[in-house]
C-alpha cells in the first residue's frame, strides 16, 4: 500500500460523515469514525469488512514514514504520537498502539483555523486566565475533552492583545500560531526536544514570558513549571484529571511525603487557576463542554497549605466564590440542563454529587411547571387506625 492509497483512504472517511473528529483503525473491525461521540462504519471501495493485521501495520508504517526515533518507541514502548497532514484537508494527531501483536491506530482531527475565546463561547473567565501576568494554570479532564483546544484560544487571546514572547513545548503541534502581536515559537516532541522536563528548562533560557506545557507528565516537569512559575512566568499546561480536587492531589502525589510540606507552599504561592472539562451529549447531536473553575484566594491558598476538612473542600469553595468566576460541574451542568442543551439522564449521569444535581433538577423542573415524580395517586390514608 502505498502513501497516496493512504492518504485516498483517510481522505473518504473523513468525507464519509458530519462533524468526524477521530478515525480509528482497529484489526477485526470495518474502517470507523467518531462523530458527535458515536463510532460509526464507514463505506467505501472496495469496503474493508475486517481490517487484518497486515492493513494496519502498513497503514502505520506509512504514518510513520521511515522515523528511526517513532519506530523505536513504537517497538520499545508499544505506542507512539506524531503528527500527520492530508494535504488540502486536515491535519491529525496520531497515535498508534499494539494490542495483541497487532497494531491500531486513531488519528485525531486538529482544525486548521486558531480558535478564539468568543467563538468557543468559553466561560468569560478565561479573559482573565489570558491576563495573568505570571504563575501556573492547569487544565484538566479525560483525552478529548478539548483541554488544547481551550488552551489554544487563551494563547489566541493573549497573542492579539500583549507583545510578548511564547514557547509553546506539544506533543504534536495541533494549532499553528501565526506571530500577531507576540511572537511564537512552537516546538514538538521528538522532531525539537526530547522530553517535556528537558524542553521546559531549556524554555527558561529562551526569555519567554508565557510557557505552554503541553502535559505535566511527571515529577520532574511539574518542579520545573513550578520553578518557572516562581521566577516571573506564565505556565499553562494540561493533566488528566477528573476535578479541581483531583488535581490538586495528583500534583501532590508525584512527589516524596517529605517533600510535601513545601511543595504545598510552592503550589499555594504559584496556582493561579484550575479549569476541568467534560464533554456532554446535547440534546440536538453534537457535544458541549461543561467546566469546572477554580481560581486562588486566601480559603484556597489555606486548603492547598492544609489540606480540605470538613466544609472547607475546593468543592465548597467553588460553590461560595461564583461572584469571583468560580464553578463547580454540578452548578455549570444545572444552568445547561436549564436552558435546554442538555437532557435529564445526562446532567445525572455528568453529576460529581448527584444529590445536589437532582434537587436542582427538581427545582428547574417545578419553575417549569413539570412533575418531579413518577408516584401519582397519592392521597390521605384517613381510614388508617380506625378500625382495630
Amino acid at each position: 500500500m502505498k502513501k497516496q492509497e493512504v492518504d485516498h483512504i483517510l481522505a473518504r472517511m473523513l468525507d464519509s460523515y458530519e462533524n468526524v473528529s477521530d478515525l480509528n483503525l482497529t484489526v477485526g473491525k470495518s474502517l470507523q469514525v467518531e462523530s458527535s461521540g458515536e463510532l460509526l462504519p464507514v463505506e467505501m471501495k472496495p469496503f474493508f469488512e475486517e481490517l487484518t493485521p497486515f492493513q494496519t501495520e502498513t497503514i502505520a508504517l506509512n504514518l510513520i514514514d521511515h522515523d528511526p526515533r517513532l519506530t523505536k518507541k513504537l517497538i520499545k514502548e508499544g505506542s507512539c504520537d506524531l503528527s500527520y497532514s492530508l494535504p488540502g484537508k486536515a491535519r491529525f494527531r496520531v497515535n498508534i498502539f499494539s494490542q495483541s501483536g497487532n497494531y491500531s491506530i486513531i488519528l485525531r482531527r486538529l482544525e486548521s483555523t486558531v480558535p478564539t475565546i468568543s467563538n468557543l463561547n468559553l466561560p468569560e473567565v478565561f479573559y482573565k486566565l489570558a491576563d495573568e501576568k505570571n504563575g501556573i494554570i492547569f487544565v484538566t479532564g479525560a483525552t478529548g475533552t478539548g483541554k488544547s483546544t481551550s488552551l489554544a484560544a487563551t494563547l489566541e487571546h493573549i497573542n492579539e492583545n500583549r507583545a510578548v514572547h511564547i514557547v509553546t513545548l506539544e506533543d504534536p503541534i495541533e494549532y499553528q500560531h501565526p506571530h500577531k502581536k507576540a511572537t511564537f515559537n512552537q516546538r514538538e516532541l521528538g522532531r525539537d526536544f526530547d522530553e517535556f522536563s528537558n524542553g521546559l528548562r531549556a524554555a527558561l533560557r529562551q526569555a519567554p514570558k508565557v510557557i505552554l506545557v503541553g502535559e505535566m507528565r511527571d515529577r520532574e516537569t511539574v518542579e520545573i513549571g513550578l520553578r518557572a512559575a516562581e521566577t516571573g512566568h506564565l505556565v499553562l499546561t494540561t493533566l488528566h484529571t477528573v476535578d479541581a480536587g483531583k488535581t490538586i492531589s495528583r500534583i501532590l502525589g508525584m512527589f516524596n511525603t517529605d517533600e510535601e510540606n513545601i511543595v504545598r507552599v510552592r503550589l499555594a504561592e504559584t496556582l493561579r487557576w484550575i479549569v476541568c472539562q467534560r464533554l456532554l451529549p446535547k440534546v440536538i447531536g453534537g457535544r458541549i463542554a461543561a467546566f469546572e473553575i477554580l481560581g486562588t484566594n486566601l480559603r484556597v491558598k489555606d486548603a492547598i497549605l492544609n489540606g480540605e476538612s470538613e466544609g472547607k473542600t475546593f468543592y465548597d469553595i467553588m460553590d461560595a466564590n461564583r461572584a469571583f468566576g468560580m464553578t463547580t460541574f454540578d452548578e455549570y451542568i444545572l444552568k445547561m440542563f436549564e436552558q435546554g442543551l442538555i437532557s435529564e439522564e445526562t446532567a445525572q449521569g455528568f453529576a460529581s454529587q448527584k444529590g445536589v444535581v437532582n434537587r436542582g433538577i427538581d427545582i428547574v423542573k417545578s419553575s417549569r411547571g413539570e412533575s418531579t415524580t413518577d408516584i401519582k395517586n397519592l392521597e390521605i390514608d384517613s381510614g388508617y387506625g380506625k378500625f382495630r
